[in-house]
């Protein structure tokens, strides 16, 4: 087997076989199979946009071929994820996990495969029930605290893009792809350079896994909330859930990014915790067929099998603050993601055909101990909730959203009016001057990041297009110290922090893996005797 780095072909192409054959400089009979690797766009040129791919091709005399085409091709290195070995140790207790978003799910399929049969409790509702939850929400205004768009099966993940892109190089990502295509996803995932789901099709993958879990013997209660954490010489001992206490020698926190609540119990259990740096900003939304101008041209802005076009954008602001774009969402809506009463939370969402009229994208400032005032560990927590209740507040009190048009951010007066990009956010809103939100530090930020960036992407600081606040559930405020080699709490023994939530991942695939490697851990200590 051999790897073709980069073959480029113009996106009018049919043929990738024929092409393979030509740049390899061989007769299409001598090309036995083809696998994609990667599929990307370069549309450097708009006049002339192409697909970029990496393949593993098998061929008949692939000495020879490697020997002759000296450029862009090399012997494929064929490298898997491998089962971690057990342990030694006889397993008294089942391993319990708290959570059920990607890194509890994950932490959960692999015990499961594995044997081990975790006990897995998540605090809000199983998918269909959640989903009917947040959409009373949405429509009535009634949020549950308990099951949301933060809270239920599947996570906050569940209801974003469903993106599963991911800075980390790590061979157990190619598992959490491969699992997400055999739980339902569409197999382009896995050669997709920018991967997604999708939601609608998000959960009946959540489903699926769960019902994998369970066959395997794990078993998973929803509206099962942990309420204490019992400790003693160093040692997790029980945990009390739904007040039963049950007792417990390993457990996984993957309580999510906001989980408040269990973050302000493990304070005072004493487990060691610190603040951590996250953003926080708006939404902005444009015109998706803007954003597509913008990155595909004129000539291929509506070319189908481009689909809607994405971005990705940073500055570095004139007062040092960073500003970048995050979870972006082409053809989505701006989603109500409360978790709190009396607050207001955005975030953006897309289905997998990614076919509405706007592109959304989060725009945030960093934001860390100097914006907190403190160094307090939960110091940044607070400053998100302060910033929630105020944009509550700003929305009218009633889970409207405050919004605002970028031409009016720009020049820090109230919008009283709408132009032509409508805003998508379901619940409803209200004109505001979202620099008020901030400090002014951030704010300034923000607004040079818009006429900056807009350099970048044309048209991003279209006057028109619509900021919705306020967007804080970028990553966890806090960050539950864990050894670096077994990856339990510095101070409490067989206590895991795991995932985006405790502070060791930033999204759908991150989290999983996280899971999986506290799950490897958990498996190399123990063995599997019959009665298991």
């Amino acid at each position: 087997m051999l790897r073709l780095l980069s073959l480029k072909i113009k996106v009018e192409e049919e043929n990738l076989e024929k092409k393979i054959c030509e740049f390899l400089k061989i007769n299409q009979r001598d090309l036995i199979h083809y696998n994609i690797i990667k599929k990307s766009i370069d549309a450097r040129r708009k006049d002339q946009i192409y697909f970029v791919y990496v393949l593993d091709v098998s061929l008949k005399n692939e000495k020879k071929v490697l020997n002759k085409v000296k450029k862009n091709l090399v012997k494929s290195p064929q490298v898997n994820y491998c089962l971690p070995p057990y342990g030694n140790k006889p397993l008294h207790h089942r391993p319990v996990i708290i959570g059920f978003g990607p890194s509890g799910m994950f932490a959960g399929l692999l015990l499961s495969q594995m044997g081990l049969k975790p006990i897995i409790f998540e605090r809000g509702e199983e998918v269909n029930s959640r989903i009917n939850t947040i959409q009373n929400f949405w429509e009535n205004r009634v949020l549950n605290p308990e099951s949301n768009i933060q809270f239920g099966e599947g996570g906050a993940g569940t209801f974003s893009d469903g993106k599963l892109n991911t800075r980390v190089k790590d061979l157990r990502s190619q598992y959490v792809l491969q699992a997400f295509v055999d739980h339902g996803a569409n197999p382009d995932i896995l050669t997709a350079y920018n991967p997604h789901i999708g939601t609608d099709v998000l959960v009946g993958v959540v489903k699926n896994i769960r019902e994998k879990i369970i066959s395997n013997g794990g078993e998973i209660y929803f509206n099962s909330k942990l309420n204490d954490i019992l400790i003693k010489n160093g040692k997790i001992q029980e945990i009390v859930v739904n007040n039963e206490t049950i007792k417990v020698n390993d457990l996984i926190l993957a309580i999510g990014h906001s989980a408040r609540d269990t973050f302000s119990m493990l304070y005072q259990k004493g487990i060691h915790i610190k603040q951590k740096a996250f953003a926080v900003g708006v939404r902005i939304e444009h015109p998706q067929l803007l954003i597509n101008k913008a990155q595909y041209g004129n000539k291929y802005c509506q070319y189908p099998k481009l689909g809607a076009a994405e971005y990705k954008l940073t500055y570095h602001a004139s007062n040092r603050k960073s500003v970048y774009t995050f979870c972006m969402c082409p053809g989505g809506m701006v989603v109500p993601s409360s978790s709190e009463e009396n607050t207001v939370v955005v975030n953006g969402m897309s289905e997998y055909k990614r076919d509405q009229v706007n592109a959304n994208s989060a725009l945030v400032c960093t934001v860390d101990s100097e914006d907190f005032e403190d160094d307090h560990p939960l110091s940044g927590m607070y400053f998100q909730q302060k910033l929630e209740e105020k944009a509550f507040h700003l929305g009218g009190n009633d889970y409207n959203a405050p919004i605002q048009l970028v031409d009016d951010f720009l020049k820090n007066r109230s919008s009283i009016k709408l132009g032509f990009v409508k805003p998508s956010y379901p619940i409803g809103y209200k004109f505001s001057n979202l620099n008020t939100l901030f400090s002014e530090n951030i704010a300034f930020a923000l607004r040079e990041a818009i006429i900056e960036l807009n350099k970048k992407l044309h048209g991003f600081s279209l006057e028109d297009a619509v900021l919705t606040g306020v967007e804080t559930r970028t990553s966890s405020p806090i960050r539950i110290l864990r050894d670096v080699h077994n990856l339990e709490s510095i101070n409490v023994s067989g206590l895991y922090p795991t995932g985006e939530g405790a502070g060791y991942a930033g999204g759908i695939t991150s989290s999983a893996i996280d899971g999986i490697k506290v799950a490897e851990k958990i498996i190399s200590k123990y063995r599997l005797d019959d009665k298991n």
